[in-house]
């Protein structure tokens, strides 16, 4: 009888690990899937390099456009998930340095992308989707007006144009109406 007892517990704790393990391998390959580079980041990854950037901003709906031209390099990180890009340039006499990443989210289907810069000290994170018939992404998100003194929506379509051409234009609110804020013209160095 203690031998039964025995065999009926090792059987029992056999069909327990086998049934733990049967679902850490589904849950390992959901996680595989969700880790590696698909071919969202290979696409991003054709930007890896050194780009010119010729930027216009309009601080207000019917202000003077001012100019700058600035530089930055793309470099995939993380083994390939994520690309950041450092952004360096002169604003009105001032440097500026900037950083950008940009991921897609395998599980969830959407970009993310962060900014930081040396002109402020908050984060804008936003979100979008891909729309391949216009080869571009456009995304969502808030960031930090200092001259309103509060969070504002801010909304960018990055459209690539072709392998060495990439266009960036921004969009805020200002009195709850939203106005074309940034353009941005990336051209790849040569």
């Amino acid at each position: 009888m203690k031998h039964f007892i025995k065999a009926i517990a090792f059987i029992t704790l056999m069909i327990v690990c086998l049934q733990a393990t049967a679902q850490t391998q589904e849950e390992m390959k959901r996680w595989m899937d969700y880790s590696t580079p698909s071919d969202v980041q290979k696409m991003i990854a054709k930007a890896d390099g050194d780009w010119d950037e010729d930027l216009s901003f309009w601080m207000a709906p019917g202000a003077p456009e001012m100019k700058m031209k600035a530089a930055c390099t793309n470099k995939m990180i993380l083994g390939g998930r994520y690309q950041e890009a450092k952004h360096t340039g002169d604003f009105q006499g001032m440097p500026f340095e900037g950083i950008s990443t940009l991921a897609w989210d395998n599980l969830l289907k959407k970009f993310v992308t962060t900014w930081i810069d040396n002109m402020g000290t908050g984060m804008m994170v936003m979100e979008g989707k891909w729309d391949e018939a216009t080869k571009s992404a456009n995304f969502t998100g808030k960031m930090t007006d200092p001259m309103a003194g509060k969070e504002i929506n801010v909304r960018q379509v990055l459209t690539i144009v072709d392998d060495n051409t990439q266009e960036l234009e921004q969009y805020q609110e200002k009195d709850g109406k939203e106005f074309k804020a940034m353009h941005i013209r990336l051209t790849r160095k040569k």
